[in-house]
């Protein structure tokens, strides 16, 4: 308060106060109060402010680990502490809002709800600011697998079969790769190695497995039922793609179709990392301003490599560019550049590959800052930066998908430049496409 509000305490209750007041009189009827760095906060001050702003109709009470430096069992007293000491929280909803800087987020919303917290505010895949927030797939199945027995009950509403969906759709839109051992969404999240796992794993899968894999949407590829190939054809593609969770129609499915009958012609099974991938590359793309119709490579030591590419505008035109570079992947870039005529600098690129062998298509992410891109105000220091945008591209061939990932994000990047007022230069917004 001292430092960054500047505000003596009982400015602080009135303004609250006057805040929650407010909302009430715009028609609110669920208002949320949020004392910043709750778990620092001097214990006596805070009963005082959440009784006042139940006074005034906050209905609900967000408890934050601001920072995230609480214990569990620190985070877990305040949280009963609050409801032993504050007037009128009979009437109200706890909430938690745990930050993962030290790795306890998930442990701290658990412990919160335990002690009479029942809403927990979290997030799929755990992203957010520095370290992220609680993870939404971590706390709900902490208390599917043990609420009954050890939590006192503690349950949600929500379908778990559709977090893996959920998951990796967040991953798509945000360009935020999930690491492997992450739990329960990880890539490595079901995977044993050791050979006395195996064994018990082969002999009975509840040996060492706590969470069933069905239980969050996945399949085990044992046990699917039907192997697309290309044989397979546009129903038998529609049926498996919605088992997966996507409903496409029928201008989406038909582009799909194409892509699965080229990857099938090269692979003898197409598997569900595969159709996901392809799905991605399709449906998570942003409105096109630039598309990829052809391209040519020639690479190797003997020379520069040189690319051509053929985009086509929104208006249907094409365009032909040639270029030379240090790489296929870098004379490819030059000759869209040649193209967009909107120069960006390529600040990240990874590439992944879907699945094992020398034949699995391969995902690439880039993330790119236009050169004349609108600047953006960070939500906390206020520091002025650079907006980025990212891009993703799939593809069997890895210089394909990496144009397609660069010519997603160029989309994105004029795509943000065309719905800004002309004469605002700066958005007051900092969040990365």
């Amino acid at each position: 308060m001292e430092h960054k509000l500047r505000k003596t305490k009982q400015q602080v209750v009135e303004i609250a106060r006057s805040m929650v007041k407010f909302a009430r009189s715009l028609g609110c009827d669920d208002v949320e109060f949020s004392p910043e760095d709750a778990g620092r906060s001097d214990r006596k001050f805070l009963y005082e402010i959440l009784g006042e702003v139940i006074k005034a109709g906050a209905t609900t009470l967000n408890i934050p680990d601001t920072v995230g430096i609480t214990m569990p069992t620190e985070f877990g007293k305040l949280i009963a502490d609050i409801k032993a000491n504050t007037p009128g929280i009979e009437n109200v909803v706890i909430s938690t809002h745990c930050q993962n800087d030290l790795g306890l987020s998930t442990a701290n919303t658990i412990a919160g709800a335990c002690a009479g917290a029942r809403q927990v505010e979290v997030t799929i895949n755990g992203i957010g600011e520095r370290a992220g927030n609680a993870s939404l797939e971590e706390v709900v199945m902490a208390f599917k697998c043990r609420g009954e027995h050890i939590l006192g009950g503690l349950y949600t509403g929500i379908n778990t079969r559709h977090i893996v969906m959920a998951s990796k759709m967040v991953e798509e839109y945000t360009g935020l790769h999930v690491q492997p051992h992450k739990a329960i969404v990880g890539a490595n999240a079901f995977a044993h190695e050791s050979g006395i796992h195996q064994d018990g794993m082969l002999k009975h899968k509840g040996t060492y497995e706590i969470i069933s894999p069905e239980d969050i949407g996945l399949e085990r590829s044992s046990e699917a039922g039907i192997v697309l190939g290309k044989l397979s054809g546009r129903h038998a593609l529609k049926d498996r793609l919605k088992e997966l969770g996507y409903e496409l129609n029928d201008e989406q499915l038909g582009t799909i179709f194409w892509h699965f009958k080229a990857v099938a012609e090269q692979k003898k099974r197409v598997t569900d990392a595969d159709l996901i991938a392809l799905v991605s590359d399709e449906v998570f793309q942003p409105e096109v301003v630039w598309k990829l119709l052809d391209m040519q490579v020639t690479c190797g030591t003997l020379g520069l490599s040189t690319a051509t590419v053929k985009l086509m505008d929104a208006n249907g035109e094409e365009h032909v560019a040639c270029s030379t570079g240090t790489g296929p992947v870098d004379s490819a870039y030059k000759a869209v550049d040649l193209i967009v005529k909107e120069p960006a600098t390529l600040l990240e690129y990874s590439m992944n590959a879907v699945t094992e062998g020398i034949d699995a298509i391969a995902t690439t992410r880039v993330l790119i800052r236009g050169e004349k891109s609108q600047l953006s105000t960070h939500a906390s220091t206020g520091e002025t930066v650079q907006r980025t945008f990212s891009g993703t591209g799939a593809g069997m061939d890895i210089v394909v998908s990496s144009v397609k990932a660069y010519i997603g994000a160029l989309n994105k990047m004029l795509g943000f430049k065309d719905q800004l007022p002309a004469k605002d230069s700066v958005e007051r917004t900092s969040v990365s496409a």
